[in-house]
């Protein structure tokens, strides 16, 4: 059963860790100076933003299913 789910969604699964990774990144080396930006602010913002990015732009490359 595990390996249906994660054949199924697998890149978007890869796609939202990789967009919160790089979402943390994002606010930790760039960020927002004046704590005024509402993404970028936290790092809870920019994570969460960059893992729906990430998921949602992995999606886009799963065969739809039959």
């Amino acid at each position: 059963m595990e390996t249906k789910l994660l054949k199924k969604h697998g890149l978007i699964l890869i796609g939202t860790l990789l967009g919160g990774v790089g979402g943390f990144l994002y606010w930790k080396f760039v960020g927002c100076a004046s704590g005024t930006c509402p993404i970028t602010a936290s790092p809870i913002g920019s994570v969460v933003w960059g893992a729906i990015t990430g998921g949602l732009l992995l999606s886009m490359f799963n065969k739809p299913s039959k």
